[in-house]
């Protein structure tokens, strides 16, 4: 049994030899620290550990959870991606037409290009850094609109005007535009700069990458109609080949402009426009997954928040991240122009696609991870807008 607060309540009166505990507070990038133990031998029956604080908190959590934070967080990732195609109707999107289809990317547009202008003044950051923490606080959250707006359409609310359905093709793609744009902006500042050639490779990454995602998903539907498998065994094909979408971006990206993330959401989407049913099923299934991967998330980005800096930044980032916020409802009222909605009914518009929780806790400590400069002060600004627009959207949706 492992004791708390550094005390040794271990009473076994048997010879030991415990090597003292050392802390090396090594800063990469001037964010981290990496807090090492040496091994304690122990000549008894037991293991007695002394806990001592960690990077930022009580240091409850090993360290070398926190070293594959990322990867764990990736994984998280990939869940939410599979569980929007999955669940994406490609009929909602014609249906609800042009302002559904603006809504994908406008108010994400309109939410980063406020980050580079607001965030140079009030945290005296770069504009590719502002881009970068625009592009992570971009996204809405699916976990926090996308059950109000289903209970929404259940109960008869808006749906003459196809408002629920609206926000819920919305959400479900722009999460995905905003993440090739991370891609993007994280690709120029690991690389050579900023070049028209850097941008170029956005709109074809994301054509590659849904091509591809989408003639996976397609094979696999055909896969599944002939041969009849358990869909735990169909969930975990899903996984292990979204895996190495992932990992083929990674391997060829330069070589080739792909986009992994997307193609696992087209995958989805092939599989729910070909086998609807196994798509609801399959839904079912990553939706439990989803249980566990979004405690997951939420704790690890949680754990390597550090307190300190996010003190420092204080009202600035707040303020911050209020400015940003008006800029994405300006761009959702743009999107509702030449509507047939009321005023009452485009300001509930631009209230219910506010929330933030998911892709901020699955993406916001990517940069940091990266050995990016800006890792800390993006990881605090995602971590705030979760605090601040979850609560709220949940209470204006």
């Amino acid at each position: 049994m492992r004791p708390l607060n550094g005390q040794n309540l271990c009473k076994k009166k048997e010879k030991k030899d415990v090597t003292k505990y050392r802390i090396n507070a090594a800063a990469r990038n001037g964010t981290r620290v990496a807090v090492q133990k040496s091994k304690a031998a122990w000549t008894g029956r037991y293991d007695c550990h002394r806990y001592d604080s960690g990077p930022y908190g009580l240091g409850w959590l090993d360290s070398s959870i926190l070293d594959i934070s990322s990867q764990l967080r990736r994984i998280a990732l990939i869940i939410i991606l599979m569980r929007a195609g999955l669940s994406l109707n490609l009929e909602d999107l014609k249906k609800a037409g042009r302002p559904a289809i603006l809504m994908c990317f406008v108010p994400a547009c309109f939410e980063v290009t406020g980050m580079i202008i607001l965030a140079p003044i009030l945290l005296g950051v770069s504009r590719l850094d502002a881009a970068i923490m625009g592009a992570v606080v971009g996204a809405v959250s699916p976990a926090v609109i996308v059950p109000r707006m289903i209970k929404l359409t259940e109960e008869g609310w808006g749906t003459k005007k196809s408002i629920p359905q609206l926000i819920l093709a919305g959400a479900s793609v722009d999460d995905v535009f905003v993440i090739v744009l991370f891609s993007a902006f994280t690709g120029i500042a690991l690389g050579d700069g900023v070049s028209a050639a850097s941008f170029l490779k956005v709109p074809f990454s994301v054509l590659f990458g849904g091509v591809a995602g989408f003639a996976v998903g397609y094979v696999l539907s055909l896969y599944f109609e002939r041969i009849h498998i358990r869909d735990t065994a169909k969930v975990m094909i899903l996984l292990s080949i979204s895996f190495l979408l992932v990992t083929a971006e990674d391997r060829f990206g330069e070589t080739v402009p792909f986009s992994g993330l997307l193609a696992v959401m087209g995958m989805g989407i092939a599989l729910k426009r070909k086998r609807a049913v196994v798509a609801v099923r399959l839904s079912s299934k990553f939706n439990k997954l989803w249980v566990m991967a979004e405690i997951m998330l939420f704790v690890l980005v949680g754990a390597t928040v550090d307190l300190h800096y996010a003190a420092s930044a204080g009202a600035a980032a707040v303020v911050l991240i209020f400015g940003v916020l008006l800029f994405r409802m300006v761009g959702v009222w743009c999107c509702m122009l030449g509507t047939a909605l009321t005023k009452k009914e485009r300001l509930f518009c631009m209230f219910a696609y506010m929330p933030k929780a998911t892709v901020q806790a699955a993406i916001g400590g990517m940069p940091l991870a990266m050995g990016l400069s800006c890792g800390n002060i993006v990881l605090t600004v995602a971590v705030l807008s979760i605090l601040i627009t979850a609560p709220l959207g949940a209470f204006f949706n």
